[in-house]
């Protein structure tokens, strides 16, 4: 037990050295004047060593100094010093062949004010040793290649900067922007997935009106289902860590087809109230087309393929791409949603705390699993730092962050939410939803997950705040979405029937009447007793009936209790239209069974 312990002890030990190491790196700016007037100033993202020296947290308290191009020597050794050395000058060097205590010994002892180094490669802290940091003076940050290349470009070679740290804000304000996407897509999603759902279980004996009134059927999440899903995502992901630069495209191509797709299916209802645009195409024998569609339908195909194709053309203009990738990811969310159904409480939970699982896994598990030590979750939604391509994941909701900081310039100039974190917990929502209608519960469930949701998502901003690294949102959303759901079943003594789905199939009360076979719209001419007296006059079978005499028509079992009959008084149906629709039962016979 003791070498137990104590190797647990060495591990946390060792994690908090990891901890303190990565606090000890920190992103700053550089403002860039020109000495000649020129344009206005600039800030550039460095990255420096706090224990080396402080920068000042702002502006306004730092110092402007010259900027000393000396990138074409290394800095390695006193025969790379200016005759003259740098007096009160900033110099910058290129990174390579010696410690960075080296480089910056050597530009103190020639009379420097700060050091910045060139990289070419990936921004690592300057590191050193508790000796090397209280003989340096100098602050020492590295600036990365194409940032020197844009200064020199834009500026000219005669130039001042600045050094200096801004606080970082615990949270920004582009939080309430994502917490508002995230929570409407929830519950509209969800409300329109389980409205839709029980509608449709309403009218399934219902003729459809034409090709366009058609809408996707839903497809049940089985647990094999989950299985193959969860496989997939692992691999998927592993697959976009190692091999990011060729399948970026093949996700970003399957983006802009999915969501101009939900883009569709979420205005169809929308266009379809319209009074204009109803006429059809002409007949053909083209794909897709022989349905002859209406031109309004047409047209909004046309539009929807057209705003996805400008995203993928635009995408990588941050200026304003990252609104539409936000409203056709929005879209795609709720498509998903009203397609995709669980049809038990059993199957939310299974589903939920796998993801949950799999997200924990894959942010806090698989650093101490790769060459790096970063997360593969954060690096593949974020974009590897060493990617050719520079192209991000569109699977996410981003929105810019809103205040000037050195972490919005650096590292993640946008916050992002995955649409898993959106769809994982809506999916439980819509369930909600569908339960409370089949129950008539006022909507308990589906609003109290929805708050469940949010306080959720509240509750991942400030672990985001606080540990200033990305977090795997469904640690936080499952268990809150789940207890609260549990929890409501229990007040309501109705945990069995919401954990098994029961409350979607009730069974009818016993009832007089008596199923009326498929292939006899009329009730048996030897019946007992008849359906309902017939007035004196021989009118046929089919004329309509008293309100008062009106017979119950049979209801499939699978509709429910809820499910709405009927209103008396209504005709009843002509001998010619469809069997499938709801028809009058004949009484049984006493004894027999209803």
């Amino acid at each position: 037990m003791a070498a137990v312990a104590a190797a647990a002890l060495a591990r946390l030990v060792a994690a908090f050295l990891l901890l303190a190491a990565q606090v000890a790196c920190e992103y700053g700016m550089v403002h860039v004047v020109s000495e000649a007037g020129g344009p206005r100033g600039k800030d550039y993202c460095i990255l420096y060593n706090p224990q080396w020296a402080h920068l000042p947290r702002d502006l306004s308290k730092a110092s402007f100094l010259q900027l000393r191009n000396w990138t074409a020597s290394l800095l390695c050794s006193a025969a790379d010093l200016p005759a003259y050395g740098f007096g009160n000058q900033i110099p910058l060097v290129a990174r390579g062949n010696c410690t960075f205590y080296e480089k910056v010994r050597l530009a103190q002892g020639s009379g420097a004010r700060g050091l910045l180094i060139v990289s070419r490669e990936r921004l690592v802290p300057p590191g050193g040793n508790k000796t090397q940091f209280d003989e340096i003076g100098i602050p020492v940050a590295l600036l990365s290649y194409g940032d020197v290349l844009d200064i020199f470009r834009r500026f000219g070679r005669m130039v001042r900067v600045a050094l200096y740290a801004p606080h970082e804000p615990v949270l920004d304000y582009n939080m309430v922007i994502i917490f508002i996407m995230a929570v409407g897509t929830v519950a509209i999603g969800g409300y329109w997935a389980g409205s839709r759902d029980v509608k449709k279980r309403y009218m399934k004996h219902k003729r459809d009106d034409g090709p366009e009134k058609q809408e996707d059927e839903a497809v049940d999440v089985t647990p094999v289902m989950t299985c193959v899903f969860v496989v997939m995502c692992c691999s998927m992901l592993v697959l976009l860590y190692y091999f990011y630069d060729f399948l970026v495209y093949v996700v970003i191509g399957i983006f802009c087809l999915a969501s101009a797709t939900g883009l569709y299916s979420c205005l169809a209802p929308c266009v379809r109230r319209l009074p204009f645009g109803k006429c059809r195409i002409p007949n053909n024998s083209l794909p897709y087309f022989h349905k002859r569609p209406q031109a309004r339908m047409l047209l909004l195909a046309l539009f929807c393929v057209a705003v996805s194709v400008v995203w993928g053309v635009f995408r990588n203009e941050d200026q304003w791409a990252w609104v539409l990738q936000d409203a056709l990811g929005i879209a795609f969310c709720l498509y998903m949603l009203k397609t995709i159904r669980l049809p038990t409480f059993k199957a939310c939970t299974l589903l939920l705390l796998v993801l949950f699982l799999y997200d924990i896994f894959f942010v806090f598990i698989t650093p101490f699993l790769t060459k790096s030590g970063s997360s593969i979750m954060v690096e593949v939604a974020t974009g590897p730092s060493d990617s050719a391509t520079r192209e991000k994941l569109p699977m996410v909701l981003k929105v810019p962050r809103l205040n000037s900081s050195p972490l919005a310039l650096c590292d993640r100039p946008f916050s992002l939410l995955g649409f898993g974190d959106i769809l994982v917990p809506g999916l439980l929502v819509a369930y909600c939803h569908r339960f409370d209608i089949q129950v008539q519960s006022s909507r308990v469930y589906f609003v109290a997950c929805t708050i469940a949701y949010g306080v959720g998502l509240l509750v991942t901003f400030v672990a985001l705040a606080l540990m200033q690294r990305g977090q795997p949102a469904l640690l936080y959303l499952v268990p809150c979405t789940l207890v609260t759901s549990c929890a409501v079943a229990l007040w309501r003594r109705e945990l069995g029937v919401f954990w098994t789905g029961s409350g979607f199939a009730k069974v009818l009360p016993p009832s007089p009447w008596a199923p009326a076979p498929a292939d006899s719209p009329q009730p048996p001419k030897d019946s007992a007793t008849p359906l309902s007296p017939q007035p004196p006059s021989k009118e046929p079978a089919t004329s309509p009936q008293p309100a008062e005499q009106s017979p119950e028509p049979c209801m499939p079992e699978e509709m429910g209790a809820g499910a709405p009959t009927r209103e008396p008084g209504s005709p009843a149906e002509p001998e010619g239209q469809d069997q499938d629709q709801a028809q009058p039962c004949p009484v049984a016979q006493p004894g027999a069974l209803a």
